[in-house]
């Protein structure tokens, strides 16, 4: 009897292991944000750029400008200087600012900007890691305006959750750069 039960017991055995257990291969988040289109972002301010349609826009104080992007809890700041005779200071405050950040940065990598079509002269900023901002610019035509702007979320600072709408924004920041007129 105890023969019996053994390879009864064997058989089942065998029979209930023939399909094996896989693991399930590892999720990954898919963010999609839409198409950028945009508009041209116009008023009484000396200088005019393209703005997503996709953000909103609030003006803070006479050409300052926060451009809002609300499923994504980021914000773009941008402030309006003029020049007057203090290109130097605006210059070392715009690159203070950014390298304020390096305590928290893994890197900051800068990258110059020239249109010299329209007279716009600057510089991009990415910073990388945990720190407050993940980008940054200024823009001048260096005689009579000064743009400087900052990119910021609404959460505490976690450079590989919100990499892909920072990446997103950074494309907007470059837009603005490349589409600034002097008026």
């Amino acid at each position: 009897m105890k023969k019996i039960t053994l390879v009864i017991f064997g058989l089942l055995t065998l029979i209930s292991c023939q399909e094996q257990t896989k693991p399930k291969p590892k999720a990954e988040l898919r963010l999609e944000y839409p198409n950028s289109t945009y508009g041209n972002l116009e008023g009484s301010c000396p200088f005019t750029f393209m703005v997503n349609n996709n953000a909103k826009v609030k003006s803070s104080d006479p050409c300052s400008f926060e451009i809002t992007y609300p499923k994504m809890k980021a914000t773009i700041y941008i402030t309006h200087k003029n020049v007057d005779n203090n290109i130097d200071k605006l210059l070392r405050d715009a690159q203070k600012l950014t390298y304020d950040h390096a305590i928290k940065a893994n890197e900051i990598v800068t990258q110059p900007f020239i249109n010299k079509e329209n007279k716009v002269y600057g510089m991009f900023s990415e910073v990388g890691g945990n720190a407050a901002t993940n980008a940054q610019f200024y823009v001048t035509d260096s005689t009579k305006n000064f743009l400087v702007g900052s990119m910021y979320f609404y959460a505490k600072p976690n450079y590989d959750s919100i990499l892909p709408a920072a990446s997103y924004i950074k494309d907007d920041i470059r837009k603005i750069m490349e589409t600034i007129k002097w008026k």
